[in-house]
């Protein structure tokens, strides 16, 4: 893993979505050289994936909680994420 991919892995959530959103707003400025352009559109695509990976951790986690049949919460059940 290159240094930029471990710096995005130990980011939480929400440093990465404002790392994202500062990578989206130098794009959209224009006042970016072509070349940093595309690193920059790379590293945003790497925080984006990041983001989206803990977003779809969150939502499993939620998903596992586990209710009675009236509809309280009894538990949790531990997350699995490969997915079992």
């Amino acid at each position: 893993m290159d240094q930029s991919a471990s710096d995005i892995a130990a980011m939480t959530f929400e440093d990465a979505l404002r790392a994202l959103e500062e990578v989206v707003r130098k794009l959209e400025g224009g006042d970016v050289p072509l070349d940093d352009s595309i690193s920059l559109y790379e590293r945003g695509e790497q925080l984006r994936k990041h983001c989206q990976a803990r977003l779809d951790a969150a939502q499993a986690r939620i998903e596992k909680i586990v209710q009675a049949a009236d509809g309280t919460v009894t538990g949790t059940a531990p997350f699995d994420a490969a997915g079992n």
